[in-house]
């Protein structure tokens, strides 16, 4: 290939890259604040009839309703994708998210308007769920059908990069207001800053997206006309196997992402007597760590392979859930810095190379709604479910059954990814699933 084309492709992918990280960046930081806001202020402003325990466990289902709502968002996003094209499809995605994150930023609480708050707080988490369930496997399918077969690891790291800084820029904000705001100005208004200034990063998320061109696989598939009727029932008929496998493999990555995002912030500040300001800091300090894990995985998984950088971090998460808690409850602040910090780490490692792992377990022509129903059947299992049993493990139990828990996730994820293939650096443009013998690293 000649110097110049190469520097084309170059500059091609490096647009391709900006544009997945933008979205999956501006989608998680949409999601994140809502479960800092969750933790923090939402028990007090729109389940303030139920008593402190019983609102935290209600405002936890509200962040769990979003995670149920993947899959659906995963199907009907999935659908369009694999028939319209992915380009169009994250645009409708973003503009759904953002309409969710500014009604809730602008929403009255429950003592203005009383139970019609909480019912419209749900109604936009769903909206968000469902936008979520489209944004992650077109964004990964943006860079991984574009990226070159020996560097889809590399290329693949963008969109999985979102969440990481997301997590950075939501503590950060949170931090900000909560710092030079007094306690009551934070619980008033000061909380809503962070969902109203995620629209102006929605405008320049979208500005870059309608930019950008189709996919070259989608291309393939429509030049070939592959395009089928029914992605949904065809990935279904075709590649079962692989939609609940890799489900079940990212189980365990739910889990602790959730453990880490959610739950730990709000164990520092109601268990450990944690300060705001403390919790949000260590958050961005974790969120740091959880973005280098993520790039020196995908980076490496191009070398190594993505099946055993999984099966390294599955193993971890698993064994780190059960000392998390007596970690966290060792040393104070710096106690819990660590555990969020160690617990992001293991996320990182396995997220790092899904992103481009999960894309090449499924044919191009139902490959967006295979790989959005998988991760989004993950996050139900993962990331809806462990808010409400971890609430009542821990009032029922301790916290450290809450930590055995997650670790039978983790023995769940480690079987599944066994039964997955290694399929790096071969063609992605298959017409045909591809089964190879199970355990070939």
């Amino acid at each position: 290939m000649a110097v110049a084309e190469q520097g084309l492709d170059k500059a091609r992918m490096n647009r391709v890259a900006f544009a997945s990280l933008a979205g999956t960046t501006i989608e998680w930081y949409d999601f994140y604040i809502y479960g800092t806001a969750a933790a923090l202020v939402f028990p007090h402003l729109f389940f303030p009839g139920l008593g402190s325990a019983a609102a935290l466990v209600a405002s936890f289902a509200t962040f769990g309703v979003a995670f149920v709502a993947r899959p659906l968002g995963a199907i009907v996003f999935g659908h369009f994708g694999d028939r319209i094209g992915r380009k169009r499809t994250l645009v409708v995605s973003l503009l759904l998210m953002g309409g969710g994150t500014l009604v809730i930023g602008l929403l009255p609480t429950a003592a203005s308007i009383g139970v019609a708050a909480p019912v419209v707080l749900v109604l936009m988490r769903l909206c968000q769920g469902i936008a979520v369930g489209g944004e992650w496997a077109g964004a990964a399918l943006l860079t991984a059908e574009n990226a070159p077969p020996t560097k889809r690891g590399r290329y693949g790291m963008y969109p999985q990069l979102g969440p990481a800084i997301a997590l950075v820029l939501s503590s950060a904000t949170f931090l900000a207001t909560s710092v030079t705001l007094s306690a009551e100005q934070f619980l008033v208004w000061g909380w809503r800053v962070p969902f109203l200034v995620s629209i102006v990063l929605i405008a320049v998320g979208l500005w870059i997206r309608v930019t950008i061109e189709e996919t070259a696989s989608f291309q393939k598939v429509r030049e070939h006309r592959d395009v089928v009727r029914l992605p949904f029932a065809d990935v279904f008929r075709q590649q079962a196997r692989e939609v609940f496998l890799v489900a079940g493999a990212l189980t365990i990555l739910f889990a602790s992402f959730y453990l880490g995002v959610s739950y730990l912030t709000a164990f520092g500040t109601t268990k450990l007597g944690l300060s705001s300001a403390t919790v949000l800091t260590a958050g961005i300090v974790a969120g740091l760590f959880f973005a280098l894990a993520t790039i020196l995985s995908a980076i490496w998984s191009d070398r190594v392979g993505r099946r055993r950088l999984i099966i390294a971090g599955n193993l971890f998460s698993t064994v780190w859930a059960v000392v998390v808690f007596q970690v966290i409850g060792s040393v104070g602040a710096v106690g819990y810095g660590v555990a969020l910090s160690v617990t992001m780490v293991g996320v990182g490692v396995v997220y790092g190379p899904v992103g481009s792992y999960v894309p090449e377990l499924f044919a191009a022509r139902h490959r967006y709604t295979g790989a959005g129903v998988a991760y989004s059947l993950a996050g139900i299992l993962g990331g809806s479910i462990p808010p409400v049993v971890a609430a009542t493990l821990a009032a029922e139990f301790g916290t450290a059954s809450v930590g055995y828990y997650l670790a039978a996730m983790g023995l769940l994820s480690l079987a599944c990814v066994y039964f997955l293939s290694e399929i790096r650096a071969t063609e992605i443009d298959r017409a045909e699933p591809r089964h190879e013998p199970v355990g070939n690293a």
